[in-house]
């Protein structure tokens, strides 16, 4: 099993890059147990999103 430490890492590698099957099983079974390492997840993913929207220019609902 993964530590968070490693699951932190894998989050902000899947950023960039596909993970292996290996990866992907192994991040998946960790965040199945661990809230802390899936609200990470999911703040990575809203982060860049952001980011995303912000570099091309979009306004969000706190915009209006």
């Amino acid at each position: 099993m993964l530590s968070c430490k490693e699951v932190n890492r894998l989050c902000s590698e899947e950023q960039d890059r596909k993970l292996s099957l290996s990866e992907r099983i192994n991040l998946r079974m960790h965040l199945a147990i661990c809230k802390a390492c899936t609200n990470f997840r999911d703040q990575m993913r809203f982060l860049r999103s952001a980011t995303r929207r912000y570099r091309e220019g979009q306004r969000g609902p706190a915009d209006d």
